[in-house]
């Protein structure tokens, strides 16, 4: 944790009250004392440092001081087949990290449709997962996730409007391009699942403009090929 990352609800006038597994992390992790400065944000808000006054083994309360914006956020808006559970978990901390803000977690025929009931995908869990990757990154803007399990309504009825005033590419193993390196656009980037896009699905893809790019003849797994994307893409950011 390189940053405590607070709701808005532990803050009461310009003091912030910790419990739970931030302060665990507090005792066992940062060894953290009274009178010790921490980095501290405020969920969707400013950045800075906090005194801590009081620490025991139940709470600890540390005095605020917000000045400093967090970290812009990546033009990028991605679009990714859904994940196996443990694979998105990770996923989801490497977006929220690496400054990825929109998410649209689709539907494809590779995808197994016992992952759309999984416990990770509850409201509680995947704000976890996003909190773990600001944490890391020192970051406070959340990503917003939103989910549509049916490919085709999505594609025809959505997809157009959410590419607009963006370049849009679809990572697909085997084609004659390559992936852009340090785009200074915004992009929206589709990724496919484990074994990718099926036919038909790319070519709807490609039928919105969406151009297939590679990363190279290796075939990476999503969780790899997520921030190799991200980072050729935008590797100054």
């Amino acid at each position: 944790m390189n940053l405590l990352l607070l709701n808005p609800q532990q803050i009461n006038s310009d003091c912030a009250l910790i419990t739970g597994r931030q302060l665990e992390h507090l005792i066992s992790v940062q060894r953290a004392a009274v009178g010790d400065s921490i980095c501290v944000g405020v969920i969707n808000g400013m950045m800075g440092q906090g005194l801590i006054s009081a620490l025991d083994s139940q709470s600890a309360t540390i005095q605020l001081s917000l000045d400093t914006q967090p970290p812009p956020p990546l033009p990028l808006t991605m679009i990714l087949a859904l994940p196996r559970p443990k694979m998105l978990r990770r996923i989801l901390q490497t977006i929220s990290a690496m400054g990825v803000k929109k998410l649209y977690l689709i539907n494809s025929s590779r995808v197994e449709k016992s992952f759309w009931q999984t416990p990770s995908l509850r409201p509680e869990t995947l704000q976890e997962q996003l909190i773990l990757g600001l944490e890391q990154a020192r970051d406070t803007h959340m990503p917003e996730i939103i989910m549509r399990k049916l490919f085709k309504p999505f594609v025809e009825d959505e997809l157009g409007e959410i590419i607009a005033q963006s370049r849009p590419l679809v990572a697909h193993p085997g084609t004659a391009k390559g992936c852009p390196v340090n785009s200074t656009e915004p992009v929206s980037l589709a990724i496919g699942p484990e074994g990718g896009f099926i036919p038909y699905e790319v070519e709807k893809l490609n039928q919105l403009g969406f151009e297939s790019v590679h990363l190279g003849p290796r075939i990476l797994r999503v969780e790899t090929a997520v921030p190799a994307l991200i980072s050729r893409l935008y590797p100054a950011s």
